[in-house]
């Protein structure tokens, strides 16, 4: 590679004790703090030290299988069970400073309402760190939770019948137009709507609240929002994408796509068609895509294989991603190799919790920036000025009617 590496972003996905299924017996895994405030303190701090563009918090509305496809598992030698992301996010935003905070909320069955003032109070709440990973349930199981809706499933071997395209494509829809809600919520209370003067009595100005007023096939939604405008204007919008329904999805209405290419060439075809999707939905800022990679961490490759194949003789991983066991300078070779095939940065899964995490911050991020290809500052105070996008003006702000 030619000339100095550009700086990459270097993002990490935290779920339970680890991405692999047998992390939680691991001697460095603290299995008896999984759910306690303490635990996910200590690895946002963690990952605040590394200077890592943010966190992804994983959440669902069903208890945890190896196939997110699947009913929940019924074996009881696995993590079971998981405290709500946006939860998670709300009490360690006050106890860090700059690190995006982005917990994953379900579409499907949660009112984007209800989702646009939880994300608008964390943006409020951690002074403009505030994403929202955008995730759909196509489990019956979780269906059966809220009782307003059957969804039949997906199996793996009917992925390609029209009914399973067409369950895709309503999800993938009703996810679309979701996210529309919520950016128009976002926007709903122009930038200067409160007031405070004593003086006169005025807190508000209400011809500075506007209503939404979307109709869509899943949604009929007013507004205005009951939170004020977001200090992001519009928090951080991330999906995860395996093929063009969800690129679509992140196209029309995200901001980061994270995606799971093996190598180097197909990182490039994956790039090159959520290019060319953008170009069909005539979106203007390109979308900043993050590749996902599971990684164990050694001080030798002979360690690392080994640590792998000690959890997989436990529990065998099977990941969307690929799962690097590796060294910190090695896997850092990798990732500014891959930057070649147009990729913008990364979302590292640690295998093991906090083990890996350690070792990603510790280890890796030195040897990025040895490279000149991670930063070795927080510069920018916000998520969004962090990945490059500016404040929108709320698309209210010239409306006229106020709520």
């Amino acid at each position: 590679m030619s000339g100095s590496p550009l700086p990459l972003h270097v993002a990490v996905a935290l779920d339970g004790a680890g991405w692999h299924p047998a992390a939680w017996r691991e001697p460095g895994a603290r299995p008896d703090q999984l759910f306690s405030a303490r635990y996910w303190t200590d690895l946002v701090r963690t990952a605040e030290r590394g200077l890592l563009d943010l966190v992804t918090i994983e959440d669902a509305l069903g208890l945890q299988s190896g196939d997110h496809l699947a009913e929940p598992e019924r074996r009881t030698d696995r993590l079971q069970g998981r405290l709500d992301a946006e939860l998670i996010a709300a009490f360690v935003a006050p106890l860090t400073s700059r690190i995006g905070l982005v917990p994953t909320v379900t579409t499907t069955h949660t009112e984007p309402f209800h989702v646009a003032s939880a994300l608008a109070t964390l943006d409020h709440d951690s002074r403009g760190r505030a994403g929202w990973r955008v995730q759909t349930s196509v489990r019956p199981d979780e269906a059966a939770h809220f009782g307003r809706r059957t969804i039949a499933g997906l199996r793996r071997d009917e992925l390609d019948t029209p009914a399973a395209k067409a369950l895709v494509a309503e999800l993938f829809g009703e996810a679309t137009d979701a996210i529309e809600v919520v950016r128009r919520l976002w926007d709903s209370w122009e930038d200067d709507a409160e007031i405070r003067d004593v003086t006169s009595g005025r807190f508000l100005d209400r011809a500075k609240l506007h209503h939404v007023d979307f109709v869509g096939e899943q949604f009929s939604v007013r507004g205005p929002s009951i939170v004020p405008r977001p200090p992001q204007g519009q928090p951080l919008v991330v999906s995860l994408g395996h093929g063009d329904e969800p690129y679509r999805l992140a196209a029309r209405g995200g901001d980061v796509l994270f995606v799971t290419p093996h190598d180097a060439h197909e990182a490039r075809g994956i790039v090159g068609r959520v290019r060319e999707i953008e170009g069909e939905t005539a979106r203007e800022e390109p979308l900043r895509i993050l590749a996902d990679l599971v990684v164990l961490l050694a001080d030798t490759d002979d360690e690392a294989r080994e640590r792998l194949e000690r959890l997989d003789a436990i529990d065998p991983v099977s990941s969307d991603a690929a799962v690097l066991a590796t060294t910190p300078s090695a896997l850092a070779d990798l990732l500014v190799s891959w930057q070649e095939a147009g990729l913008d940065g990364y979302r590292l899964r640690p295998a093991v919790l906090p083990t890996d995490l350690d070792r990603i911050v510790d280890g890796l991020v030195p040897e990025l920036q040895r490279r000149g290809a991670f930063r070795t500052v927080y510069a920018e105070p916000t998520l969004r000025e962090r990945f490059g996008l500016p404040r929108p003006v709320s698309r209210y702000a010239t409306a006229g009617s106020p709520a």
